[in-house]
């Protein structure tokens, strides 16, 4: 019940922030619009969620045959941490990488990328879906993705304001909008405090999900080490089309850069994961 309440109070804060943006743009008749596209980010989120987000990254969905030996991993996962069968689809991408979407578990999908079934042994493969399913069992996955669109349509009108401020805008008594100095201020505050929120919402659930995926698999080392080579690899090779919206959604952050974009990190230090899964192993053993 914690999580449920925290995650609707920061949900409700992206909404606010999405609102006072707009209204930013379009005064009181911008946050109308808002609160409205707000409802139905909402909506759309929970319905099509899934479909959003594997398109965007070209997934591709398989069956056990045409990749019987991950299709049945997954499978045996999902009994082991009796949930459903979710769907399962490889991401055309080098960078190796996972993630979890869905509404719910009778709607979830599981996606992994070429370069994760290359880099990782069996092992090493199965921690990690065992995480995403543990995305699953913990319903986890809707609230990434809300977070996601939101995130993604506050950065859009970030960019807004401040082409706006940089053009001249609207000036002070023009339908109740704010100033040229007050909208740059927001363009460039409100994006960071989506960001923040965003990461707020995924940090704590990548700590659940790996204590989880360990469980459901029964190996924590596995998943610890298939974390490091994770983390290792997926710097030297990026990924392509990854989205700073969507980055939370990943087992590890997709995108690349150290210094200021570290702070903004929305997942855990690797360090720090694996060093709780190494303790979870010493402890059950």
């Amino acid at each position: 019940m914690n999580n449920i309440l925290k995650t609707t109070f920061l949900l409700s804060l992206l909404t606010i922030l999405l609102v006072v943006m707009a209204g930013a743009v379009g005064g009181q008749g911008g946050m109308i619009i808002a609160f409205l596209m707000a409802a139905v980010m909402n909506f759309g989120s929970y319905w099509f969620s899934d479909k959003i987000v594997l398109r965007m990254y070209n997934a591709q969905e398989i069956t056990r045959e045409i990749h019987p030996s991950f299709y049945d991993m997954i499978e045996q996962l999902a009994a082991r941490a009796v949930i459903p069968m979710p769907k399962v689809y490889i991401i055309p991408d080098d960078s190796p990488n996972a993630f979890a979407t869905g509404r719910n578990p009778p709607h979830a999908a599981v996606a992994a990328t070429e370069g994760i079934l290359r880099v990782l042994t069996p092992d090493e493969l199965e921690g990690v879906m065992a995480h995403e399913l543990a995305h699953v069992k913990n319903r986890d996955i809707l609230i990434s993705t809300i977070a996601a669109t939101f995130a993604g349509a506050i950065s859009m009108i970030g960019n807004m304001l401040q082409w706006g401020a940089m053009f001249g805008g609207r000036r002070d008594g023009e339908g109740g909008g704010g100033s040229l100095i007050g909208s740059l201020a927001m363009a460039i505050i409100a994006p960071i405090a989506a960001i923040l929120i965003q990461m707020a919402v995924s940090r704590s659930r990548e700590y659940q999900a790996d204590t989880s995926g360990a469980e459901i698999c029964g190996r924590p080392l596995a998943l610890a080490g298939a974390l490091r080579k994770l983390h290792t690899v997926s710097q030297a090779i990026p990924m392509m089309n990854a989205r700073p919206a969507t980055a939370h959604m990943f087992i590890v952050n997709p995108l690349t850069g150290g210094g200021l974009m570290s702070l903004f990190s929305t997942h855990p230090p690797m360090e720090e994961r694996i060093s709780r899964l190494e303790a979870l192993a010493a402890r059950t053993h």
